[in-house]
């Protein structure tokens, strides 16, 4: 890991995964700033030692260059919208001015990707989103990528596949009674425990690549119904009914994710990066999550 010698953190979207890298980078000394959509939101991330400033398109840092002074580390997680990045649009222009800048990372998505009908993609694949949320996600990237080039800047892409981590996964979903099998002949999907991104997002910190790109997803490809089914074994309860697809009773964005079956390559995280993932697949991240709620209790 890179020393944390006047080493400053800056989130665009201090979510799920910028906390959890967050979480290793502060006891080791970094400085941590980011923005949440609300001042309530804001006020927990500060209780929790970071920096925290509200911001959206519509309200965008009222003092960038005071927000963004220092900084040598950014974080871009927050999705595009029907206009662009608001990111990339409001505050564009300032993030290029950062003198002390050494590394920008972009959270995208594998769903990049499209549908390959389960073939295994790489970062070299065709980019064919089926979905508005993916064509945004591919101009984003471009964007990102393109204001690196001409300002000499070390952009690099992380493209994620589904997340999961304590109290957001199979486990969870099961316990609360929601946990669904959906039942799509030879639907497979990536998935990413989120300890492993913050592997990623860390090595690549270390090693900067200005312009690359890295898909962050584990070993094993698989449908979702075989993980929630895991869960249950895990748990000792009984799975819940197999659903088809067109019976099931989904969110048009839950529907949305069926779209698309396809497996991800995580070998350039492995050549590049040498990552060695802690959980390269979904049971060995359930097990370690059961025992560290076990330990907890």
């Amino acid at each position: 890991m890179t020393t944390a010698r006047g080493k400053r953190l800056f989130c665009f979207g201090y979510g799920f995964s910028a906390s959890a890298l967050g979480e290793l980078l502060g006891p080791a000394g970094w400085s941590l700033a980011g923005t949440s959509r609300t001042p309530e939101a804001c006020r927990a991330l500060a209780d929790a030692g970071v920096d925290a400033i509200p911001f959206s398109r519509e309200a965008p840092l009222a003092h960038p260059a005071r927000s963004l002074t220092g900084t040598t580390h950014i974080l871009l997680s927050i999705m595009p919208d029907a206009n662009g990045d608001p990111v990339l649009d409001c505050h564009g222009t300032d993030i290029t001015a950062i003198e002390s800048l050494e590394w920008i990372g972009y959270l995208s998505t594998t769903g990049v990707y499209g549908d390959t009908s389960g073939a295994w993609v790489d970062e070299n694949a065709p980019l064919a989103p089926t979905g508005e949320r993916g064509r945004r996600r591919v101009e984003a990237e471009a964007s990102w990528l393109a204001l690196g080039a001409e300002h000499g800047l070390a952009v690099h892409v992380f493209r994620l596949a589904g997340i999961y981590g304590p109290e957001r996964n199979a486990l969870a979903a099961v316990r609360r009674g929601t946990a669904k099998r959906i039942d799509k002949p030879g639907q497979v999907f990536s998935r990413i425990h989120v300890a492993d991104i913050v592997q990623v997002l860390a090595t690549s910190i270390a090693k900067p690549h200005a312009g690359a790109i890295y898909n962050v997803c584990d070993d094993e490809p698989a449908p979702a119904a075989n993980v929630v089914a895991h869960a249950c074994t895990l748990l000792g309860v009984a799975p819940p009914p197999l659903t088809p697809l067109e019976e099931a009773d989904l969110s048009p964005m839950a529907r949305s994710f069926y779209a698309d079956s396809r497996r991800v390559s995580n070998a350039r995280i492995k050549a590049e990066l040498g990552v060695t993932l802690r959980y390269p697949n979904y049971r060995a991240g359930l097990a370690a999550l059961l025992a560290e709620e076990a330990g907890a209790s």
